[in-house]
């Protein structure tokens, strides 16, 4: 692997950042051969992937936050390469809150990132396809809606750069009064749900928007995708906050909200909603979701709580 070429698509605004330049010195003294391509507009990450592929790529490092993993895990996937012909994925995190990141166990140093595709073997795993404006989308770690969404998107760039994590808490304190339910319906094989909804997950991976676990058991490699709806809670606010802080997160999900696992799912919404891909919002009314199974490879710490076989 010391001379396979790798190519580092990395997002502009960490162009400058020192311990990423660092951490790629080092790479290529050990004797690596690791290439760097910064985006700059729309397109770039697309672009660079067709590069990387064409010149006989080994793996692609997608260096950013979940917003740059997907978008280079989508233009991956949009080729017609299978994943065995396509390079393998690794992730160099430097997004604010790295949510994929987090769950997966992959170091947020750099050099530590880059060294882990020398430590692991490339592993399939799943990728989310969504179709809601008419056009195909990718989704490599959670689709969100709701609260969550709103939160993520309505978080402002600054108050990310200076707060990072912490900014997402404070902006959905801000919020905490404002929830407005919405109403859907939600199908898949065996499972019909309708009602009014404050949080949606639909997971490859576990967690979005700062840590907001809705999809705690998801795993990147079963082909199936985790589907978590919160509904209205009313009364039941309370005691589920005070199991949220006695029994944990995962508790707390598990007494209020509606949760399975499907290949594919339906949302039909009496009003547009959103639904975060990532950290790209995407609006329509009706929404079909589906996991393609061992889309790409990627490299993953070999103890990671995300695969399962």
């Amino acid at each position: 692997m010391s001379n396979a070429h790798w190519q580092l698509i990395l997002n502009g605004k960490s162009a400058g950042d020192e311990a990423v330049r660092e951490a790629v010195d080092v790479m290529r003294g050990r004797g690596q051969t690791l290439s760097v391509r910064v985006t700059w507009e729309a397109g770039d990450a697309e672009r660079y992937v067709r590069e990387a592929i064409e010149a006989g790529a080994a793996v692609i490092v997608a260096g950013g936050g979940d917003g740059t993993l997907s978008e280079v895990a989508e233009a991956m996937a949009r080729t017609s390469l299978s994943a065995a012909a396509l390079p393998a994925l690794s992730l160099l995190p430097l997004g604010t809150a790295n949510d994929f990141a987090t769950a997966a166990g992959i170091a947020d140093d750099a050099l530590a990132a880059l060294e882990l595709i020398t430590h692991s073997d490339a592993r399939p795993i799943d990728l989310l396809q969504i179709e809601g404006d008419g056009k195909v989308h990718w989704c490599a770690n959670l689709a969100s809606g709701g609260f969550g969404t709103e939160v993520t998107v309505e978080t402002h760039e600054g108050l990310k750069k200076m707060l990072g994590g912490l900014a997402y808490v404070i902006t959905g304190i801000s919020r905490v009064g404002q929830i407005e339910p919405i109403q859907a319906r939600i199908h898949g094989d065996g499972f019909d749900w309708e009602g009014g909804f404050i949080a949606l997950g639909i997971g490859n991976g576990r967690q979005a928007g700062g840590g907001q676990v809705l999809c705690p058991d998801a795993l990147l490699d079963d082909g199936l995708l985790d589907l978590t709806i919160v509904p209205v809670l009313s009364g039941e606010v309370v005691s589920t906050l005070g199991t949220l802080f006695s029994e944990g997160k995962h508790a707390a999900l598990d007494q209020v909200a509606s949760r399975t696992r499907l290949q594919e799912v339906w949302i039909e919404a009496e009003q547009p909603l959103t639904l975060n891909l990532d950290g790209e919002p995407l609006q329509a009314r009706r929404f079909h979701v589906r996991c393609e199974g061992a889309r790409l490879r990627m490299h993953l710490p070999v103890e990671t709580a995300l695969l399962g076989g």
